[in-house]
């Protein structure tokens, strides 16, 4: 566990005001100062600097809140493993974005289940940025994701490479020609909402031919990605995602795959962890059975 002066620094780092963080903290401002005075001189540097309003934590500041924010992560899992021990000996709590927790793990939670009913599983489905803020806090111990992410900050493996492509409604003239995607800029986009890695996938796209989201005609944000290709289906609009998303569909012939000229796109998945976490090795195990499990339950 972190001392009361490591919790502190913490919740300063996320407030970025002495004022707020004492309230938050129910302490003193003074307290606040003396426990951060306190770091400072014990790791001999200056932990932040004030840009006019706002702290910036400084190289050294940086380095200590990644440290101390993978020892209380640690220590939060710790506590929730003790607590659970007596009842569930072996409860994994993780976390996958929508197009791997809805399409991918399925089939591997269900393997596991099999050859390891003792386990229980706890699947947390979020976008990106949702699970790598929860893996800081403690709450997931690995996760299950796509996009971009900073993996100086995590230790990482990669878990799959999968298509990116567009899909259409089946009788759409789109379906039947190969187009260039400024012509698809017409269209009315539906797409995963902010923090999603698909969405991030395509705005990088976008990006590097002078295009944005706000390009398309209409634009349409939707969380459900089960919702978003039923609005496919119908005619309301196309969609960006993983190809395995939509397999089902693409072989029963309710969505089309949209020829784009000059879009060919492979996306890894990543699984991750706090780096340098004491539970590493535990999580990575789990990696490999997750790998193993993928690879018994794909149809030869």
């Amino acid at each position: 566990m972190i001392d009361t002066r490591h919790e502190t620094f913490l919740a300063l780092c996320s407030i970025g005001n002495y004022t707020k963080t004492a309230q938050a903290l129910h302490i003193t401002q003074p307290a606040v100062s003396q426990h951060i005075k306190y770091l400072e001189e014990a790791y001999a540097g200056k932990l932040f600097i004030r840009k006019g309003k706002t702290l910036k934590l400084t190289a050294k500041g940086s380095l200590l809140y990644r440290s101390v924010m993978t020892v209380h992560a640690d220590s939060v899992r710790l506590q929730a493993m003790l607590e659970k021990c007596e009842k569930e000996p072996d409860t994994v709590q993780f976390g996958a974005t929508l197009s791997i927790g809805s399409y991918m793990m399925p089939p591997i939670l269900s393997n596991l289940m099999k050859n390891q009913n003792t386990a229980t599983f706890s699947m947390l489905v979020e976008n990106t940025q949702t699970l790598l803020a929860k893996l800081e806090t403690g709450e997931i111990g690995f996760a299950c994701i796509e996009g971009f992410f900073d993996k100086t900050k995590y230790e990482w493996r990669l878990f799959s490479e999968e298509q990116f492509i567009a899909v259409c409604q089946a009788d759409s003239a789109l379906s039947k020609t190969s187009c260039t995607i400024e012509a698809l800029m017409k269209e009315r986009l539906i797409v995963r909402e902010s923090g999603s890695g698909t969405r991030e996938i395509l705005e990088q796209f976008l990006w590097q031919k002078n295009l944005r989201l706000d390009s398309f005609s209409k634009k349409c944000e939707i969380s459900d990605m089960q919702a978003i290709k039923e609005l496919v289906k119908r005619g309301s609009g196309i969609t960006f995602l993983y190809k395995a998303t939509v397999e089902r569909e693409l072989r029963d012939g309710s969505l089309c795959m949209i020829d784009i000229k000059d879009f060919s796109i492979i996306r890894a998945f990543y699984f991750v962890c706090l780096k340098n976490s004491l539970h590493k090795s535990d999580y990575l195990s789990w990696f490999d059975r997750f790998l193993v499990a993928r690879k018994q339950s794909i149809p030869n």
